[in-house]
């Protein structure tokens, strides 16, 4: 019997690029595994996800390294195609908070042998309208930092790179006016930012998407922060966002499996930290464990 079949997608400008330092080590990690390897290097946006779709049905594993964008490339190729494929991540973006909720390490050699390991679980994935997200679909401020912060920018300071750019808007918060409906609720508000997340960390920061979180459980994690009329609401969100999710009237949390969002204005959507469009009706449903993905044999969550 013959090696298996490895595609490996990189993207080779992730965070600072250093996979191009660890290239031959990872990939002599995935022979001595005794997989046969083939290598793609991403040359654009959508790319990993034109690679997954055009190529992937050939393989018997998936290695993806780059930040959360291409393991939201990498994991919609796999759904749009519909393959029954399982997925290795080595995370190498600028915070790659997917790869902090599934407990993976950020040194690339260790990720790499996680990837090419026996040990996997099955993970939730999100559906927005026709679209995919990994872990978090969210709009409103804080949202436009992730993708319009240059990346030299998040290369160089990380996590406080989406601090600073926070820090630009918030002499003027944007806020919309929404209708949402879930199983058991129906709200009627004014919000300055939310997110549906299936992940323990959201920019770097954790615990912003609540207590209890299981990957796997069918069921996303909502957080809505309604928009303040004075400096004594805001301060409570600060001190919600800052302190711990201390409870308060200024912000909605709970957890559902669809959620259905009207706004009259299209409002932008980022989605796994890339930009997800301008909707005025957006339709989120939980795809129960429908991805499998790698993880470390010391990680039992």
């Amino acid at each position: 019997m013959g090696n298996q079949k490895l595609l490996f997608i990189f993207n080779p400008k992730s965070g600072t690029g250093m996979i191009k330092n660890r290239l031959a080590d990872i990939v002599d990690i995935m022979v001595k595994a005794k997989y046969d390897v083939t290598i793609y290097a991403t040359q654009a946006k959508e790319d990993a996800k034109r690679k997954v779709i055009e190529s992937a049905k050939n393989f018997d594993r998936i290695v993806c390294c780059g930040g959360d964008g291409t393991l939201d490339e990498v994991v919609t190729g796999i759904r749009e195609a519909e393959l029954d494929i399982p997925l290795g991540y080595i995370p190498a973006g600028s915070t790659n908070d997917f790869a902090s909720s599934l407990g993976l390490s950020n040194d690339m050699i260790k990720a790499a042998k996680i990837a090419v390991g026996k040990k996997s679980r099955f993970l939730d994935v999100g559906q927005f309208n026709e679209d995919t997200f990994v872990y978090i679909a969210a709009f409103g401020i804080f949202t436009e930092i992730s993708y319009e912060t240059p990346q030299e920018l998040k290369n160089v300071l990380g996590h406080l790179a989406y601090l600073l750019s926070a820090a630009k808007s918030l002499a003027a918060i944007p806020n919309y006016l929404m209708h949402m409906e879930t199983q058991d609720k129906i709200i009627d508000d004014r919000f300055i930012y939310g997110m549906i997340t299936n992940s323990t960390s959201v920019a770097g920061f954790k615990g912003m998407t609540g207590k209890n979180v299981e990957l796997s459980d069918g069921e996303f994690e909502v957080t809505l922060i309604r928009s303040p009329n004075d400096a004594m609401e805001l301060s409570e969100i600060i001190a919600y966002l800052t302190g711990g999710n201390n409870p308060t009237k200024m912000v909605y949390s709970f957890k559902t499996n669809h959620i259905r969002i009207c706004s009259t204005e299209k409002i932008p959507w980022t989605l796994d930290g890339e930009f997800g469009g301008k909707h005025t009706i957006v339709d989120i449903k939980n795809l129960c464990r429908k991805v499998q993905i790698f993880v470390d044999k010391k990680n039992n969550r």
